[in-house]
């Protein structure tokens, strides 16, 4: 192999040397090139990532206060519809308790009873609901569910059917 700093008497070693020079400044420039990049890369994949994970905890705070928004609003919604509910089914009782007199007159006393035993009870269911929290009636259902459950399907068919009916008639 030949020495490139060796000197042949025509100049081709000041030449090699010269090169061999050049070639390790291009390769340390290069080198420097490549360490600043690689800085500036990682710099702004750091800004990048910062700016990501700023903006993922602000959608993430975003994301909370209008799940616990949506949570109050159900609830309120809740609340309002239980209470109608209550209100709907005293209401009634009350229309079928003062009309049990005309089942006296037109059926009989004893079935004007009946009415009135379920105008009492229905009165009573309604007060018991207005009376509840939701997650007692929760509990109340899960309870109904375990002791009859072929009653809990059968009365979930039919009010899917009546709900179903309302719709198909609404259209």
């Amino acid at each position: 192999m030949v020495d490139p700093t060796a000197s042949t008497g025509d100049g081709t070693g000041n030449a090699r040397n010269h090169f061999a020079k050049a070639m390790e400044e291009a390769k340390a420039g290069a080198q420097a090139l490549a360490d600043e990049c690689r800085e500036k890369f990682t710099q702004a994949t750091g800004e990048w990532t910062d700016e990501a994970k700023s903006r993922s905890e602000e959608a993430r705070e975003k994301a909370t206060t209008f799940a616990s928004d949506a949570k109050s609003k159900a609830s309120e919604y809740a609340n309002e519809g239980k209470a109608r509910t209550s209100q709907a089914i005293v209401g009634l009782s009350k229309m079928i308790d003062e009309n049990a007199h005309l089942i006296d007159e037109k059926v009989g006393a004893k079935y004007g009873d009946y009415v009135r035993t379920a105008a009492k009870s229905m009165q009573d269911a309604g007060t018991r609901l207005d009376e509840k929290s939701f997650d007692e009636l929760g509990e109340d259902a899960k309870e109904f569910v375990r002791k009859s459950p072929g009653l809990a399907v059968g009365m979930a068919i039919a009010a899917g059917f009546m709900v179903g009916r309302m719709f198909k008639k609404s259209q």
